[in-house]
């Protein structure tokens, strides 16, 4: 169950050279390669005659040569070249895919290339802030379905289990959570008050003592997260106070791309509202957050073996009412989009 009509990260930049790259997207295979002068490409992963992957051909100045008999494509997916044959047919041509490159990231848009507008590209509002620090991330497969990463990210009360020795405590036991509808996604956070600094945050905040810790979980659709993570001196802190002079503030950004339906590439990267430029602190972050991931990681292959092998079934809590609204408007998406196309057939 995938929206297509949607941006999503296809890779990270430093991962597409002058090499053939498959990647595998909503069930896709995917060709990435840079042309000569930088600029990224993606194309079906699969030469129209015998639908051998072009990855496995080589690279012509920016054209893809078939590795089994030798047709040649552009950047656009037309086809230039059929050894010899008098004309070329007009199908034989592969899909382009709308590409663009930001934040360190290529983002691809499986869906109609005609809907294909960057503007809708997930918004870092804090990307070009010189007073901001930044942890780039890096990428790991989950063995999972991307709803069950949806259901992790908005939920934030599972860190109390998952995570005690980073970002949970006992506080995160029984608060209970706000539930926010948007039109662009969903929002579950909660204001703790006076409690200890979680100890992945312990070292750097500005303050002594107890804290008032907002958690904001913000899922977007069809699959893109914003996590932050607010600590102020405790009694200074709750729903529409305004932020102490010596906040700490960290935003996470987490992109899930679908491999398949069983399988997702998780992306992400921090951003911090102190140490601009400090690459220790930066690499500290790094580590923490890595670790943190894998401890998910562990849990969510699990998840997917369980729901795939139960006998009984699962249940659902008060506290999945977030995950639940998130796949309820997925839902409604991918039969829209599914409407549509039977609409154009």
């Amino acid at each position: 169950m995938f929206v297509k009509n949607a941006w999503y990260v296809a890779a990270l930049d430093h991962e597409v050279d002058r090499k053939l790259t498959q990647v595998r997207i909503l069930g896709e295979n995917v060709l990435l390669y840079r042309r000569q002068d930088g600029v990224a490409v993606a194309l079906e992963d699969a030469c129209p005659h015998r639908k051998l992957p072009l990855s496995m051909g080589r690279l012509l100045g920016d054209e893809v040569e078939c590795g089994y008999h030798g047709l040649r494509f552009d950047c656009e997916g037309t086809c230039t070249r059929v050894p010899g044959a008098e004309r070329i047919p007009h199908v034989a041509r592969v899909r382009a895919f709308p590409l663009v490159e930001r934040y360190g990231m290529l983002w691809i848009w499986p869906g109609e290339a005609a809907l294909a507008d960057p503007a809708r590209i997930f918004s870092i509002d804090q990307w070009d802030n010189p007073d901001w620090g930044k942890s780039r991330g890096d990428a790991m497969v989950v063995d999972c379905n991307y709803l069950y990463i949806t259901d992790n990210l908005l939920d934030p009360s599972h860190v109390a289990w998952v995570h005690q020795s980073s970002f949970g405590n006992a506080a995160c036991e029984d608060v209970p959570v706000n539930t926010l509808e948007k039109e662009d996604g969903v929002v579950v956070s909660r204001w703790m008050l006076d409690v200890d600094v979680a100890p992945f945050y312990a070292p750097f905040v500005k303050f002594t003592g107890n804290a008032d810790r907002e958690q904001h979980y913000e899922v977007r659709y069809p699959c893109h997260a914003i996590i932050r993570a607010v600590f102020v001196p405790a009694g200074t802190g709750g729903p529409g106070k305004p932020l102490h002079e010596d906040v700490f503030l960290m935003d996470s950004y987490n992109f899930m791309t679908p491999i398949d339906e069983k399988r997702t590439r998780y992306f992400w990267f921090q951003m911090r509202n102190f140490a601009p430029g400090d690459e220790e602190v930066s690499a500290q972050f790094g580590r923490a957050v890595q670790a943190a991931f894998e401890e998910d990681r562990i849990v969510l292959n699990a998840v997917q073996i369980g729901m795939d092998t139960m006998t009984t079934p699962n249940l659902n809590l008060k506290i999945d009412k977030g995950p639940i609204k998130f796949r309820q408007q997925i839902e409604r998406m991918v039969d829209a989009e599914r409407r549509m196309l039977q609409a154009a057939e």
